[in-house]
């Protein structure tokens, strides 16, 4: 299977999934929204799929990540362009429901290019679009991934656009549209001042569909210091809500993050706005890895950047296999 193979879909799929993957990220969706709400019971992501047919696809996200079943493979790292640059501001920071979300202006070209990521098994270059958190009521759940039989209690998912598509209504049509880049966290006694200044925040947006404009920024390395950018698993998979679009690269790193049990009871305090239920456990059921195969990063130090994309350009090797 080609990695731009269009994903077939109807005029009224395209339409519901501009609209899910707006809200998402945190950008504006305009007043329809509301009514393409959904929820993370069992018995609701049974109803997923009946609304809309690729949530019962057979490369859905998320799965359940093995390091003794992953293949090794060398590859290029994943390179973070502009990731060391402060974002553009006004950064929003959006309840919609699901999750708490990050909207990020784009870059005025003027001042430098918006961020970007390339390497890995990606074929083109990947520009930034917005992040979100999933997370449980108990420190024992809350990511979406499970990685080696654990199930961390909070998954940051940072999302990005193949620039080859002029905007993520175009992109969510083919395989390769998107990529996430996953990270974990772990819970620890001592803050982290790296989330800090973002979990404050959460006392101004605890009701559903509130949002607010940041009077500061940050960069996106500093939400992922210490993260071993080398090391990775990478799969061909899809957004894990509705309308569970089979666009997506993941990229799922095994390093963690920490926060304090102060800050993921931040995380707690989020509203749905459904009957005053509490935001905790958003996170979708594992789905079937089926005949996919994921990929581990194999480090040759030998095995440059360049000499591994020039593989890339020459070698069956580096096509996805399913």
């Amino acid at each position: 299977m080609r990695s731009s193979a269009p994903i077939s879909c109807n005029s009224t799929m395209v339409v519901i999934s501009v609209l899910l993957f707006a809200l998402l990220i945190g950008g504006p969706t305009g007043g329809g929204v509301s009514g393409h709400r959904f929820g993370y019971s069992k018995p609701d992501q049974r109803r997923w799929s009946k609304a809309h047919q690729s949530c019962a696809g057979k490369h859905q996200s998320p799965i359940a990540i093995s390091s003794s079943r992953a293949v090794p493979l060398y590859m290029p790292a994943i390179e973070l362009v502009g990731y060391n640059n402060l974002l553009p501001g006004p950064i929003t920071v959006h309840n919609n429901g699901h999750s708490v979300s990050l909207a990020i202006p784009k870059t005025d070209p003027t001042k430098g290019k918006h961020p970007y990521i390339f390497g890995g098994k990606l074929q083109n270059e990947y520009e930034l679009e917005g992040l979100h958190f999933h997370w449980g009521d108990k420190n024992n759940r809350g990511a979406e991934h499970v990685l080696n039989d654990i199930r961390y209690p909070l998954e940051m998912h940072i999302i990005h656009r193949n620039k080859k598509y002029k905007n993520v209504a175009e992109a969510l049509g083919y395989s390769d549209g998107l990529t996430v880049l996953g990270f974990f966290y772990q819970v620890t006694e001592q803050d982290s001042p790296e989330i800090n200044s973002l979990v404050r925040s959460f006392g101004q947006i605890i009701d559903y569909d509130q949002s607010i404009q940041l009077n500061h920024t940050f960069t996106l390395q500093s939400l992922i210091d210490g993260i071993d950018m080398t090391r990775f698993y990478t799969y061909k998979g899809s957004l894990t809500t509705p309308p569970c679009s089979e666009a997506v690269t993941w990229v799922v790193f095994p390093d963690l993050l920490e926060l304090s049990v102060n800050q993921m009871k931040r995380f707690r305090t989020l509203d749905t706005g459904i009957h005053g239920s509490p935001m905790v456990d958003n996170y979708r059921a594992l789905q079937p890895i089926g005949n996919r195969r994921v990929f581990v990063r194999k480090v040759n130090p030998r095995f440059t950047t360049l000499e591994a994309l020039e593989a890339g350009q020459h070698h069956s090797k580096w096509d996805w296999v399913y």
